[in-house]
């Protein structure tokens, strides 16, 4: 059986494969490029008086396709999801949130710009980094200014301070 998800094959119903389970955690590991130059050893290495079954070797193809647009759904699926969460994460840019940090720590402020690693977009309030998926709140952006860190509290106040002076 070849694996939909991963794209593995478990277990090779051909007589190559044979029946003990150290030649099928072997197998487990091949992807379809594999398997399928396993299958074609196998067609041309095959016993001549006791050859593969039409069946087997359409249900072997048909599971072959049927990975191959498994995985090319998911990775148009991952390209979509991707597509989105940048979407979102931009129009976060210049708003106030609050969430946690990737060390696990509160954060509150507003979203300077966006970042992706590994897939997954990222903002950034000032020097720390809030992952999309870790945002708990989207405030507006003067209540992300007074729930801030008080060393921004203090600064904002003493700007507003310098400014109502002048």
């Amino acid at each position: 059986m070849i694996d939909p998800t991963t794209g593995s094959v478990g277990q090779f119903t051909g007589s190559a494969a044979g029946s003990q389970n150290d030649q099928n955690e072997a197998l487990r590991g091949l992807d379809v490029s594999e398997f399928l130059n396993l299958m074609i050893a196998e067609l041309q290495n095959q016993d001549p008086l006791n050859p593969l079954e039409n069946s087997e070797i359409l249900q072997q193809i048909s599971q072959i396709r049927e990975i191959d647009s498994t995985l090319k759904l998911t990775k148009t699926l991952d390209a979509v999801l991707l597509g989105q969460n940048l979407n979102s994460a931009s129009a976060l840019i210049g708003k106030g949130i609050r969430g946690l940090s990737s060390e696990g720590t509160p954060v509150t402020g507003v979203v300077d710009r966006v970042t992706v690693t590994d897939g997954v977009p990222s903002l950034h309030v000032g020097q720390q980094r809030v992952k999309l998926n870790n945002v708990g709140e989207i405030l507006p952006s003067d209540a992300a200014i007074d729930g801030a860190d008080s060393e921004d509290s203090a600064a904002v106040d003493d700007v507003e301070a310098t400014e109502a002076a002048a």
